[in-house]
């Protein structure tokens, strides 16, 4: 069995900064990384933000992360011992398994059949929603920071003022009417 690194607080960073990169892969840091795989080359989850998601008690998992960190690595730990997998006794459990064998772990804890599948993939959309929609903090600042997945999924810039209007329906058409008592900002006067 792998034996948990002496800091608590470097491993509950590191593993879910792990599971946040298994989620969204991005590029490593710098190369002794150890959390990020480097299974992409552009910025994932932990590059947008997924640990500070993460840990925003309005996400109501804050309170729950250290014991979620220990059980993921305990699950690497067993998973590793099925494979007979030699992992690196200084990293966490999980962070010390490869990209490949933590893709495998997250798709079997979050399988539909697995006991904990509730905890695993409510952890996976909190990383989902940092890369993707930047939840975590105003769009504003996002774009201005060049937020990795806003970027990538061609998030629109506002206008000069700050404010989005766009000039073509989405769909291509208008969906209904404007009320008769809409001002020029879009809201009712």
């Amino acid at each position: 069995m792998h034996t948990e690194i002496p800091d608590p607080e470097a491993s509950r960073v590191m593993t879910l900064e792990a599971f946040a990169d298994t989620i969204i892969p991005g590029a490593k840091r710098s190369p002794d990384d150890h959390a990020i795989a480097g299974a992409a080359e552009d910025g994932g989850a932990v590059e947008a933000g997924a640990l500070a998601m993460l840990e925003d008690p309005a996400g109501g998992l804050a309170h729950s992360l250290e014991g979620l960190a220990q059980l993921l690595n305990l699950q690497a730990s067993l998973y590793a011992g099925e494979l007979d997998l030699a992992l690196d006794e200084a990293l966490p459990a999980f962070v010390a398994l490869n990209h490949d064998h933590r893709t495998r772990l997250v798709q079997r804890l979050c399988h539909p059949e697995h006991p904990e599948k509730t905890l695993w993939v409510g952890l996976a959309l909190f990383c989902n929603m940092a890369f993707d929609s930047a939840a975590h903090m105003s769009t504003h600042d996002a774009l201005a920071q060049g937020h990795p997945g806003l970027k990538i999924i061609g998030y629109a810039k506002p206008n000069p003022d700050g404010l989005w209007r766009f000039p073509r329906y989405s769909y291509g058409r208008a969906l209904s009417d404007l009320h008769p008592q809409t001002n020029s900002t879009g809201s009712l006067a």
